[in-house]
């Protein structure tokens, strides 16, 4: 009989055992290897998420803040840019886009943006992949709205159908929010429904400034005591305000930046009522502070793997007690020592190969579960990539640890006295 049947045979004589065990290997090494490819795959990700804009200008606390806020919409911005600084920023450079946004309103959670007419005709979603209709138009007048390819595909809603907006976040339907309300004022009408982009624009509806102006002009009006129908004459500086202001320089192929951005960027960050962000730089910036837990997931998944190995040698060794006997008939059929030491030292090698093997299908599963999520809950496309080197390491580090977690019960069965276990039972 060959040794690789012998093994094979002792495997399967702990059937139940042997499955637990590459399990566990399997979901340690799955992890590690699931965190390694989304490391790259996340940061990827955001960084494609953050547009073509040069630079994003608003009033939130800090320019990462300001991003998260203004393109990734984590939160609505809390301090409004009245119309007067709004008109000299435009006015102060010759800028190639400046384009407005005001976010503050939202339909079923979904963020709302009101914009104008620059952002469909010169913001990029994803730096060089222009906005692209599936169904209808942008807006082009008052209470017009479009709607994000998530949002249509969530919601279900078509062209034509009308909307309510809600003030504040989708949290506001829960009672979260105590002073959010619906617009039942108004009615918007869904005139266009965007591609996907893989940014998290696709969970967003997008509408003009205008709307949004009359809606909380309606709402100053009635907190006055006074009932009428808002027009865009009724509105007031105080009403005519943004949350943030994305801007490009001039450049010469529409992809790169010029030199003059430096310049721009830190004239606009003298000006101390403003934050002043470089979209692209703010998301490393997040990257370099969050490398820290990669670190530690990296060393909780590397963790996993060890007691992995660990489980190996417990099941190995409590399993030795069982098998004295059979390692002694072996002895006595002409097995030598050494031939015993490497039959278990194999059989936990295999383990661990099994187990490995079966980690890059966790891993994948893992990857699939994780980008479904992201681009459901925050519209981002993840696409990650199982690094064959990664892979390779992984499996050869779990099966190196399966082999050293073989040695206590391979030296426990090379020890085993036949005369002492071929003694009659009983």
């Amino acid at each position: 009989m060959s040794d690789l049947l012998i093994v094979l045979r002792s495997l399967r004589l702990r059937l139940f055992s042997t499955i637990v065990v590459i399990v566990l290997v399997a979901v340690s090494a799955g992890l590690l290897l699931a965190i390694l490819s989304l490391r790259e795959a996340g940061e990827r990700a955001f960084t494609r998420g953050t547009g073509n804009a040069h630079l994003l200008v608003s009033k939130d606390g800090s320019p990462l803040v300001s991003v998260l806020n203004g393109i990734f919409y984590a939160n609505p911005p809390k301090a409004p840019i009245d119309e007067a600084k709004l008109n000299e920023l435009r006015d102060s450079f010759p800028w190639s886009m400046f384009v407005p946004t005001a976010i503050g309103d939202s339909y079923r959670s979904f963020p709302v943006v009101a914009t104008n007419a620059d952002f469909f005709a010169k913001f990029q979603p994803v730096a060089g992949e222009p906005w692209v209709f599936a169904e209808g138009k942008p807006f082009a007048a008052n209470f017009e709205i479009v709607l994000g390819s998530a949002v249509a595909r969530e919601t279900g809603i078509r062209l034509g159908a009308k909307l309510v907006l809600t003030h504040g976040s989708g949290k506001s339907r829960e009672g979260v929010d105590e002073h959010a309300h619906e617009h039942r004022e108004y009615e918007f009408t869904v005139v266009g429904i965007l591609e996907a982009t893989g940014a998290p624009h696709d969970r967003a509806c997008f509408t003009d400034l205008e709307s949004s102006w009359l809606l909380h002009a309606h709402d100053r009006y009635e907190r006055e005591g006074t009932t009428r129908h808002v027009t865009v004459k009724d509105l007031t500086a105080a009403d005519r305000v943004v949350t943030g202001v994305l801007m490009r320089v001039p450049s010469r192929d529409n992809m790169s930046a010029s030199p003059v951005l430096v310049a721009q960027y830190d004239r606009l960050r003298r000006d101390g009522s403003l934050t002043v962000a470089l979209p692209a730089n703010e998301v490393q910036r997040l990257f370099d502070i969050v490398a820290s837990i990669d670190v530690l997931f990296i060393a909780i998944a590397g963790a996993t793997v060890v007691s992995s190995a660990v489980a190996i040698l417990l099941s190995m060794v409590n399993s030795m007690s069982e098998r004295r006997r059979q390692v002694a008939i072996l002895r006595v059929l002409g097995a030598t020592r050494a031939r015993i030491f490497w039959l278990v030292l194999t059989e936990s090698t295999m383990i661990g190969l099994a187990g490995s093997a079966s980690g890059v299908l966790v891993a994948l599963m893992v990857l699939a579960f994780a980008t479904q999520w992201m681009r459901v809950a925050h519209g981002l496309v993840i696409v990650p990539v199982l690094d064959a080197r990664s892979a390779v390491f992984v499996a050869m580090a779990t099966t190196v640890l399966a082999a050293l977690a073989g040695l206590v019960p391979s030296i426990l069965a090379y020890r085993t006295s036949v005369a002492r276990n071929l003694r009659p039972l009983g």
